[in-house]
């Protein structure tokens, strides 16, 4: 039977040559095997994104989210706050996260799919000097909004303060351009755009804060950076980790070198025209201006008379799983992601699903 196309944020599918890494057999997680898995890994990541001279890499077995709380909570110093600019799910979560550590903050708040302005962030760094980091989420999955990068990082770097990115789900989809790009803290994980399997994820860092790092206290056993860093250095792991997963993301990062980023983002940017331009035909409403939306996701207007509920059930019976609006879009939109191994024709075909879908009002 075959597997549904998944064209939702994350898990995505993935090629056969993944899946079968799975399968490599059983291995103790503190055997030189796995030592060297693990520090492979760590060195794939930071060659394919060209990092190498600058950059460090921490894995932890868990969700995106793991990666982010471990970033999140291990890079304030003490003292210190942080500058959230939240516009939709995920850059709130950032703020939920800092919550829970008692970190001082201050909050840029706007609204669903608003790119942040670029005077209110300096305004920000100029009245508040107690800021440390600036955390921004790269791609907001919530919308498809693309967040500017590029200006707020030069903020950052000209107010000598640390930018933290949440590239989730835009490492490897969409252009994060580590040399151009004051970055100091790139969250990622293996089950988006790197076409890996969920359960492991990854900080990067740069390696000339380490020494600051040193002088922050533990917050905690599990997301503590800089022991991770420390063990994984030394070739060992804190925790047990998903070895299994750990294969599969492997085989996905060859993959990824042999495709190259550039040859990646370009897939995935023409599997977003291709979808668009078919959404356009079939008259659906963007929820995002071009111009700000990713390569990776597109998120649309539920046409009156289709409830999401029901056009969901009948594309998945068609073979294809799309993906609900949150919180108050919840039964206003929907979202199609093109992030994984998606063919031309799975596009094709769901596009004429999809109109069909449209014309006969399915509900």
């Amino acid at each position: 039977m075959k597997p549904p196309v998944l064209l939702n944020p994350g898990p995505v599918n993935v090629t056969p040559r993944v899946r079968d890494a799975l399968l490599r057999g059983d291995m103790c997680h503190r055997e030189i095997e796995v030592s060297d898995l693990m520090g492979g890994i760590r060195q794939k990541l930071l060659k394919v994104f060209d990092i190498e001279d600058e950059f460090t890499a921490v894995l932890i077995s868990g969700s995106g989210t793991a990666a982010l709380e471990m970033g999140v909570s291990s890079c304030l110093s003490p003292g210190k706050s942080m500058l959230i600019i939240q516009n939709g799910v995920y850059g709130e979560r950032i703020g939920k996260i800092a919550d829970i550590y008692k970190f001082p903050k201050h909050v840029l708040n706007y609204e669903w799919g608003e790119p942040p302005s670029l005077e209110d962030v300096e305004n920000a760094l100029k009245e508040h000097p107690d800021i440390e980091v600036v955390a921004l989420v790269h791609h907001e999955t919530t919308t498809g909004l693309l967040n500017p990068i590029q200006p707020i990082s030069q903020l950052a770097r000209e107010y000598g303060k640390k930018f933290l990115i949440d590239c989730i789900s835009s490492l490897a989809g969409d252009e994060v351009n580590f040399k151009t790009c004051s970055i100091d803290f790139a969250i990622g994980t293996a089950n988006k755009c790197l076409q890996g399997l969920p359960g492991v994820a990854f900080v990067f860092f740069r390696k000339k804060d380490l020494c600051r790092l040193n002088y922050i206290p533990d917050r905690s056993l599990y997301f503590n950076l800089l022991k991770h860093h420390g063990a994984q250095e030394a070739g060992d792991m804190l925790f047990t980790p998903a070895i299994q997963i750990h294969y599969a993301l492997d085989e996905a990062l060859d993959e990824l070198m042999e495709e190259t980023v550039q040859g990646r983002i370009l897939r995935y940017k023409e599997a977003a025209e291709l979808f668009r331009t078919g959404f356009s035909e079939i008259g659906l409403e963007f929820l995002i201006p071009e111009g700000h939306r990713s390569n990776c996701l597109t998120a649309l207007r539920l046409p009156e008379g289709i409830d999401y509920a029901g056009l969901h059930a009948h594309l998945k019976k068609k073979g294809f799983v799309i993906y609900a609006g949150q919180g108050n879009l919840q039964n206003k939109i929907f979202r199609i992601a093109n992030m994984g191994d998606i063919k031309k024709e799975d596009i094709e075909t769901c596009l004429q699903i999809l109109k069909e879908c449209c014309s006969a009002k399915t509900q």
